[in-house]
């Protein structure tokens, strides 16, 4: 597992460079803006709650009848309508200089909108992984690392599952489609770990639904997060 930072130039859309000789590209693509606005950062949530605070503003003033209703309100408003649209435009830039890809040996993270950092993550490495569906057929799918080797979750975020401190975990966010993208990715992992298949058995793994983890062979599921850990 490295890290690259980079600038200008790639060699490829979303690689540092390259693929070697025998590497597969498999899937590549970005999250969904208006879903990162949302679930990332929270946008819904703080309209909502700049809503309410300017209804007890609203509340408040109505009961002078000496104070000015219209000028602090329309003020507020266009406070908080800037700073919704403030987060609003990092999430567009933050889906568009975002670019994820999966090949038959790692996921690829590009993330970074002033200073890119390209991830490898080599499927060897990769745990176990968790589904979260969301609306639209959108979803996150968060990745849990083997050993000591950590990512710091500021680097990570907002491509990192939430409140995981500890032990971040890359997380491939808002992405269209995302149970179909599960679905390779598993594939991919179990191609690339042969010994967990042969422990397991020829059997094919179920396949991943819009409400189940991606399943990986050996793993122990936590139906409240929807997660697949490594036993």
């Amino acid at each position: 597992m490295n890290a690259h930072h980079e600038h200008e130039f790639e060699a490829a859309p979303g690689l540092p460079e390259p693929l070697p000789r025998g590497e597969r590209l498999i899937w590549q693509g970005s999250p969904d803006w208006v879903p990162l606005a949302i679930h990332a950062f929270h946008v819904r949530k703080l309209a909502i709650y700049f809503a309410g605070m300017l209804g007890l503003q609203a509340l408040y003033l109505s009961g002078d009848p000496q104070a000015a209703l219209l000028k602090p309100l329309l003020t507020s408003a266009v406070m908080a309508a800037l700073a919704l649209l403030l987060l609003g435009a990092t999430a567009w830039f933050a889906a568009r200089t975002t670019l994820y890809t999966l090949t038959d040996r790692r996921i690829v993270m590009r993330i970074g909108v002033v200073l890119t950092l390209t991830l490898n993550l080599p499927l060897r490495q990769i745990a176990g992984a968790s589904f979260k569906p969301l609306a639209g057929g959108h979803g996150d799918i968060a990745l849990s690392l083997a050993g000591k080797d950590r990512i710091a979750f500021l680097n990570l975020w907002p491509h990192a599952r939430a409140w995981q401190l500890k032990n971040p975990q890359p997380s491939l966010r808002c992405l269209p489609g995302a149970a179909a993208v599960g679905e390779r990715i598993q594939q991919a992992w179990l191609a690339a770990n042969p010994q967990v298949q042969a422990q397991v058995g020829a059997a094919e793994p179920a396949p991943l639904t819009p409400v189940a983890p991606v399943a990986m062979p050996n793993a122990r599921p936590v139906r409240e997060h929807g997660v697949a850990s490594a036993a």
